[in-house]
């Protein structure tokens, strides 16, 4: 076939696919290494398999969640100040200790086998120590304090990273938040500004405002996700939450938005107003100083792209920022390929590898 030919027919199975280079919104003087980046200057190309939005999230859902990798090679539980339960979940525990570790922050209702696909291309793309850590009430963990919040608490998070940190005191540390994990992030880095642990940080398919995400996630998502959400934190610790005085609103609601205004007796505050001031990212974004990139989809049915407009001009006078944005990737998906491996995954580590090699020794 003339190579004009397949010029055309590539060019052909690009348009059909989505496929673009991506957007990248940054400050001219951005401490991020965009030009050694070289993902960012080549076109995201979907699964041809999955080449639509619907089909990359069912794919990571209903298979890539469920396949087990048994990855994790040592697990520590910790006991909160309160007397609540959270994990760590380990992979490479036992590398030596002045290798670099990625701290995961998981997705809303993230487990370690839903993590298990991200902390695997992690490990493996980087040759670091990786450990996902799982918030109270979630997966399997036992609920030893009537509290629970979607979006996490930075005072859960401070005690696992002083764990990490007294475990491997040599290890310099990198963080990433997976969706919801990326409000928890957020909101930590900039509660915590020049004190953060780390080195630099990834926000990926976040939803910002988390007063107002989940009123703009497309209605058969919101649903799916509403059921999920009260079978996983409400009825499988009904015996615990029994003193939650709102307990039944949170049963009957009958979306996100519904749920997740219902949730601050649950979350551990006296009221709604309270509990969006405590977890809202976007009230603190300004005061974050580390290196930090985001990537979104603009074809994100959960969080949408929308979500970003409000906060786009300040995010172009931080130098520490910088916004990817692409036409496609779903929420948390972003596979490519015919074997269906993550675009985002790969882009993740090589962000690391390099804001790495350029940070002092």
């Amino acid at each position: 076939m003339p190579k004009n030919a397949i010029k055309a027919l590539n060019t052909r199975v690009d348009q059909w696919l989505g496929a673009a280079t991506p957007t990248i919104h940054h400050h001219p003087d951005t401490q991020i290494p965009i030009q050694h980046l070289t993902q960012l200057q080549q076109p995201y190309r979907p699964t041809p398999w999955l080449p639509n939005t619907h089909m990359q999230l069912f794919f990571f859902d209903l298979f890539r969640k469920k396949h087990k990798f048994s990855i994790y090679d040592h697990r520590d539980t910790l006991r909160m100040s309160d007397g609540g339960t959270t994990e760590l979940c380990w992979v490479n525990h036992d590398l030596p200790a002045h290798t670099p570790t990625i701290v995961v922050l998981h997705t809303i209702t993230g487990t370690p086998d839903s993590m298990q696909e991200l902390t695997r291309d992690l490990a493996r793309d980087t040759g670091w120590r990786v450990v996902l850590c799982l918030r109270r009430g979630h997966a399997h963990l036992p609920l030893t304090s009537a509290k629970i919040s979607l979006f996490g608490c930075t005072q859960d998070l401070k005690a696992q990273l002083q764990f990490i940190q007294q475990r491997f005191p040599q290890s310099p540390l990198y963080a990433i938040g997976s969706s919801a994990g990326s409000g928890l992030l957020v909101r930590y880095l900039g509660e915590h500004a020049d004190q953060v642990e780390f080195k630099a940080a990834f926000a990926y398919c976040p939803g910002y405002n988390t007063d107002e995400a989940f009123e703009k996630a497309l209605p058969f998502y919101d649903w799916i996700m509403t059921k999920k959400l009260k079978a996983k934190f409400v009825t499988r610790h009904l015996a615990q939450l029994q003193s939650v005085r709102n307990l039944s609103t949170l049963q009957q609601a009958k979306s996100l938005a519904e749920f997740q205004a219902n949730m601050y007796e649950l979350a551990g505050f006296s009221s709604a107003t309270a509990y969006a001031d405590a977890i809202n990212p976007m009230g603190v974004f300004e005061r974050v100083s580390i290196p930090l990139m985001i990537l979104n989809a603009q074809d994100d049915p959960v969080c949408n792209i929308d979500n970003v407009q409000p906060y786009l001009s300040s995010m172009t006078q931080m130098k520490n920022v910088t916004l990817v944005v692409t036409p496609k990737g779903s929420h948390c998906a972003y596979y490519e390929g015919w074997r269906a491996t993550s675009w985002a995954h790969r882009l993740m580590a090589d962000f690391f590898l390099k804001m790495h090699a350029q940070s002092p020794m």
